[in-house]
């Protein structure tokens, strides 16, 4: 399988997470990349580095209000006297169309949803190259490709048109699926990270021309909260286009193959010609974020299952956090689904 990463993934180096009032280190680290890689490899991927699309592909889902303020929200924060070394915000509106201020601190309060998304001076190169690396594996999908992997770091899935999250910018998953629309292909993402893909919900959620899928611990005590509740389906002409499949926590292989057979048939009965994984790992037993229970076999199971619907498919990094079977679940997942 072909494989795609940019070095430059690894200059975004958050340094503070807050959970439940404690500073944290964050678990979004750059050595992800190069557990990652090694996982990747050892399933037999080759990796490239990608192309540059330029900003057309991430403009086409996200705002250009958004994408200004990312590349220079850093500069703006450094200026204020006795800030912290990374942007985080210490305000929220109370919704998106209350005012919009000139202030950085407000702005930033306006388009980071939590204390899980620093910026600092190499946030905006890294999601670049991570949104980039997402575009090429769409390219090469589009071109003929059965399949391809994109190690795209920081992950993508809570990032809105104008609004970071939960480690995310850029949305990866949801820049690519609009990559192959455009390329004049139907597609559907298939988000099995632990966490709800709440800002690819919300990207796609009166569309119905791109269906979102979502497998993930049950929201009512989990990240993201807000989002991801079964009763979520679309609204608009996306009614019918979004489908959430919230899991008990500590749902292990057997429960979330079952969720996985709703989800592929919801995309077959779609008419999906390609299909986007937002390939979170994060639902492993040992995962740091401890939310379900798979196995690193599970994993394999899970690839398998993917590669039976018989589309074309590409393979985006979302979630997966440093434990002693990161690697070894990529893999797993990688192999499962080549061998299927």
């Amino acid at each position: 399988m072909k494989a795609i990463l940019d070095d430059r993934q690894t200059v975004h180096d958050p340094k503070h997470f807050m959970a439940n009032g404690t500073v944290l280190p964050s678990p979004e680290q750059p050595r992800r990349v190069s557990v990652l890689r090694a996982g990747a490899e050892a399933a037999g991927c080759t990796f490239e580095a990608p192309a540059d699309a330029g900003l057309g592909p991430i403009a086409a889902v996200h705002t250009p209000e958004y994408l200004v303020f990312l590349q220079n929200i850093y500069t703006r924060w450094r200026r204020i006297e006795g800030a912290g070394e990374e942007v985080i915000p210490n305000i929220h509106p109370a919704n998106r169309a209350d005012g919009y201020p000139k202030s950085a601190v407000g702005q930033a309060g306006y388009h980071q949803a939590d204390t899980a998304c620093p910026i600092a001076e190499g946030t905006w190169e890294a999601a670049y190259w991570s949104a980039q690396s997402a575009i090429t594996g769409a390219d090469l999908v589009a071109g003929g490709e059965r399949a391809a992997y994109a190690l795209a770091r920081p992950p993508g899935h809570h990032a809105f048109a104008d609004l970071a999250g939960g480690f995310c910018f850029l949305n990866n998953a949801g820049i690519a699926a609009e990559r192959l629309r455009a390329a004049g292909l139907r597609p559907a993402i298939l988000d099995v990270d632990v966490h709800h893909g709440n800002g690819t919900q919300g990207m796609f959620y009166a569309r119905g021309d791109v269906l979102t899928v979502s497998i993930h611990a049950d929201p009512a005590r989990f990240y993201p909260f807000f989002w991801g509740h079964a009763q979520e389906r679309g609204e608009g002409r996306g009614l019918g286009c979004n489908l959430n499949l919230p899991l008990e926590r500590g749902t292990g292989d057997d429960g979330y193959l079952r969720a996985l057979d709703t989800a592929l048939a919801r995309i077959a009965a779609f008419g999906a010609d390609v299909v986007v994984v937002a390939l979170g790992l994060d639902a492993y037993a040992d995962d740091p974020l401890q939310g379900l229970a798979l196995t690193t076999p599970g994993f394999a199971r899970i690839g398998a299952a993917i590669a039976g619907l018989g589309l074309p498919a590409l393979l985006v990094q979302e979630g997966g956090y440093l434990s002693d079977g990161l690697g070894d679940n990529l893999t797993s997942v990688l192999t499962g689904y080549e061998s299927a």
